[in-house]
């Protein structure tokens, strides 16, 4: 018995399910859901943005998301043997939700414009691998997630994310496992409304 299959969350899924609105309520509590003028890691502007960040400072709440991630794994693709992850903001969750499932956890590390993984870590055959990400927005650093896996010998069954704001259009690669599909509107640079060029733009990502 492998370990996901062990320690995974087990039960009824509908013990540690969440609803989009549970989801937005988690990162509206934790000050993680801003309004504004924003300039996104992709350069795409917004007048929303989802701070991860400000869940993972919050154990308690980080451990309700990725339980209900963990159970929503095990549903659709039936659980786990190693989890991926990428560096540095997905970490937290990715190890969390590998612990729900009694998984491995490996994260991903960037190589120029993509992902590598580095440290030994190796995959075994025949393992089910699943990435978890924590907010997919056009899909890019997913899809070279799901290209680094690739490359390392292992095709990952699913991605999954704490939010999808693509509204379920971001094609990664692989199937999208989200708590929470938003249609948030994003916007080339030269594409943002009048409305919100007269908000000073912000860029609050970890690569500002």
């Amino acid at each position: 018995m492998t370990g996901s299959q062990a320690d995974g969350p087990g039960g009824d899924p509908s013990e540690t399910a969440m609803t989009p609105d549970d989801v937005l309520a988690e990162f509206e509590a934790a000050g993680g859901l801003l309004r504004g003028h924003f300039i996104l890691t992709s350069g795409r502007h917004s007048d929303t943005y989802l701070n991860k960040s400000a869940i993972a400072q919050y154990p308690e709440r980080c451990a309700r998301l990725c339980a209900a991630l963990a159970a929503k794994i095990e549903t659709a693709v039936g659980g786990a043997d190693v989890i991926v992850s990428p560096a540095l903001g997905a970490i937290v969750f990715g190890y969390e939700t590998a612990k729900t499932l009694g998984a491995r956890f490996f994260f991903l590390e960037r190589d120029g414009e993509g992902f590598a993984l580095r440290r030994g870590y190796a995959f075994k055959p025949g393992e089910r691998v699943v990435i978890v990400e924590d907010i997919i927005s056009t899909g890019l650093s997913a899809r070279a997630c799901v290209k680094a896996v690739e490359a390392a010998g292992a095709e990952p069954r699913a991605l999954a994310c704490l939010i999808n704001r693509s509204g379920g259009g971001a094609d990664v690669g692989a199937p999208v496992l989200a708590l929470a599909d938003l249609s948030i509107p994003t916007y080339a640079p030269d594409e943002t409304p009048e409305t919100l060029r007269a908000i000073p733009a912000v860029k609050p990502g970890s690569r500002a």
